[in-house]
């Protein structure tokens, strides 16, 4: 008797993102089965991989990563094209750490100006992505939309304390994509979602960012919270919760022991800069095959390990 192989069909499908402008754009979701199961239906654009930089020197990071970008990380400009001609990357995505009140506290009108230069200068798509104070990421965002508008960028982040007012700024008085990001629970995801689209953000024009943590590190509830979103999505149609996922990687997982800790200090582990790369490479994994429609990473390694894993399982 021939094998037959059962097929689950669902009923709901992922909205389709658009980022980026010209023939560098990119598009994100549009799929309407699980990550990777072709064999059971669409499934959408292919997962892209982003590359993370700093508007400033990155201070923070490791030497290996210094010493990588020793001659461009003084510029962004100059950083964003290194990561345009040299790395695979689908996207970039600019951090204006500078922002941060308890760092250099750069005004918002002196971010818009660098994401201004950072953006024209390459023609791939840019995500940009606040300091993480909420309150002055709302202040940056309204002025950085301003100062990018017609480059159709996705913000990372509207939270449940700005997306007020980085929802009304990025995607409603400029035409732009902003990210809802909340905090591992499918309920919050979902009402963060639901809160955007009273305010007047349409459903096209958001992606998802539910949580990410690197792996070891309770990854395990960005995974059941992940799956929990898509099940919901597909199997009950739950249109709040049919946006794109964009999963920060690099945002996590170059700040653990495991990425960070010298060979001096931990002999056994074996050289830093191979724990980093495959602690950014087993996370993204976990990402992708959960359900994130585009990851973020930082290692030049990682972005051609799991940009060679999107093209063999897609």
């Amino acid at each position: 008797m021939a094998f037959k192989m059962s097929v689950q069909k669902y009923s709901g499908k992922i909205s389709e993102v658009e980022i980026g402008k010209g023939e560098k754009a990119i598009k994100i979701g549009g799929e309407s089965t699980l990550p990777f199961y072709s064999f059971d239906g669409n499934i959408g654009n292919t997962q892209k991989v982003g590359v993370e930089m700093l508007d400033v020197y990155p201070e923070g990071w490791t030497n290996e990563f210094k010493e990588m970008y020793k001659d461009v990380c003084d510029c962004p400009v100059k950083w964003a094209k290194y990561i345009e001609e040299n790395l695979k990357a689908d996207f970039i995505c600019l951090k204006l750490e500078s922002s941060d009140p308890n760092g250099l506290d750069r005004s918002p009108e002196e971010c818009a100006e660098v994401a201004k230069n950072v953006v024209e200068s390459v023609s791939l798509p840019v995500v940009i992505a606040g300091c993480g104070n909420h309150e002055k990421d709302a202040k940056v965002f309204e002025k950085v939309s301003q100062a990018v508008d017609g480059n159709n960028c996705l913000f990372l982040a509207a939270t449940e304390d700005n997306y007020k007012a980085v929802g009304a700024a990025t995607t409603m008085a400029y035409s732009h994509k902003v990210v809802a990001e909340s905090s591992v629970d499918i309920n919050l995801a979902k009402q963060l979602n639901v809160l955007l689209t009273q305010l007047g953000v349409k459903p096209e024009n958001i992606v998802m960012q539910i949580g990410c943590s690197a792996v070891g590190y309770g990854y395990e509830y960005v995974a059941s919270t992940m799956d929990r979103i898509r099940l919901a999505a597909f199997g009950q149609n739950d249109k709040t919760l049919q946006m794109p996922i964009v999963t920060p990687v690099s945002f996590e997982t170059w700040h653990v022991k495991e990425s960070i800790a010298s060979i001096e200090d931990e002999p056994q582990w074996g050289p830093a800069e191979q724990r980093g790369i495959n602690m950014e490479v087993s996370t993204a994994t976990s990402a992708l095959v959960g359900g994130a429609n585009a990851v973020i990473l930082r290692h030049p390694k990682s972005v051609e390990t799991i940009k060679e894993l999107v093209s063999a399982l897609s």
